[in-house]
């Protein structure tokens, strides 16, 4: 039986406060912010590493065996790559954006100055009753472009807005949370996640519990490009558990409806005996947790492991459908993530 209950409330707050504070790797100041007063309220000690990730310190009863864990906030995103003579932007995908996922999505620029400027992705030459290829075209950094919705026909025009290249663009995530509590958007990954651990960490302020052990939170922010599971972790770590969407598809164990642990991925398995730890914890707790394995998949532990990190590692998360693209999970899943976690930090 489970010791702690997560706040559903709080959980989808969390979530839906995270998923429309864009966050493309490279760009996560609002999103970092956001989370490290979420940690101040709960009486959390943070700080800043020079790489801009947030780091929250909670004290635990131990000392002698410090533990981490770790979401990540930088997402899928692009930048502006070139203001090209029509006035309209060819954009540069920030890692594994699927660009047939975005095609018509809703757009902002965010210029150096601040400003926002509307816009969508498109096909070149679009119409269907202009261009007959239409149906047949690829779908990629060099066929679709930003169509501004200011008036503009020239790249002259279009740096007068204030955009230039190097400039972030947020795709709209189209949030949406339904009844039967099944959540679709976009940049699940890892944002599920992150809410998970606060409504963990809440789950546990409130009731005045500390951990068994020291333990620090990374809240990375180079993830999806594959250099953030490390920065800002002491060195004497004896168990380190990622949180990272669960992969959802064709051969998987795992579903939206579960909360999974990833027992092997791309950069090879995780430590057994963490994974057994976690995986004793879900049954004594309840929680029924899909193990899993990942073909095409890494995470901040395997960043953190080939960077030189010595302590055990271990992967959970709620499961992902069409991650990458949009998305879905389920709040049974996440709240099964954060409750795992509750559980897991009052283990000896």
């Amino acid at each position: 039986m489970a010791r702690f209950s997560i706040n559903d409330d709080y959980l989808k707050r969390i979530l839906e406060d995270l998923i429309n504070t864009p966050s493309p790797t490279g760009d996560t100041e609002w999103a970092i912010s956001f989370v490290e007063q979420e940690l101040d309220s709960m009486g959390l000690r943070t700080f800043r590493t020079t790489k801009g990730a947030l780091i929250a310190h909670f004290e635990g009863l131990q000392q002698d065996r410090p533990r981490a864990l770790t979401a990540h906030l930088d997402t899928l995103g692009a930048m502006v790559a070139e203001v090209k003579s029509s006035g309209r932007l060819r954009l540069t995908a920030l890692n594994g954006l699927e660009w047939n996922s975005v095609e018509s999505e809703g757009i902002w620029v965010q210029t150096q100055q601040g400003r926002q400027i509307r816009g969508s992705l498109v096909l070149h030459n679009g119409a269907v009753h202009v261009n007959s290829a239409v149906k047949t075209a690829p779908r990629n950094a060099e066929t679709l472009e930003v169509r501004l919705d200011v008036p503009t026909t020239s790249a002259d025009e279009t740096r007068l807005l204030g955009i230039e290249v190097g400039d972030f663009v947020y795709f709209d995530p189209r949030l949406e949370i339904g009844d039967s509590g099944f959540i679709r958007s976009r940049f699940l990954d890892d944002k599920a996640c992150v809410a998970a651990v606060l409504a963990a960490l809440k789950a546990l302020t409130d009731a005045g519990v500390h951990p068994v052990q020291r333990t620090h939170i990374l809240f990375s922010n180079y993830e999806e490009v594959g250099h953030g599971g490390a920065d800002g972790l002491p060195d004497d770590l004896d168990e380190y558990v990622v949180l990272d969407m669960a992969c959802v598809g064709d051969g998987q164990n795992g579903d939206e409806m579960h909360c999974s642990i990833c027992v092997k991925d791309s950069s090879g398995p995780y430590s057994r005996r963490l994974t057994e730890k976690l995986r004793a914890i879900a049954s004594r707790a309840g929680i029924e947790l899909k193990p899993d394995v990942y073909p095409y998949y890494g995470s901040d532990g395997s960043m953190y492991w080939r960077t030189g990190g010595r302590a055990e590692v271990a992967l959970i998360g709620p499961g992902v459908d069409n991650s990458h693209c949009y998305e879905r999970t389920h709040i049974s899943a996440v709240r099964d993530t954060a409750l795992l976690i509750s559980e897991y930090l009052i283990e000896d």
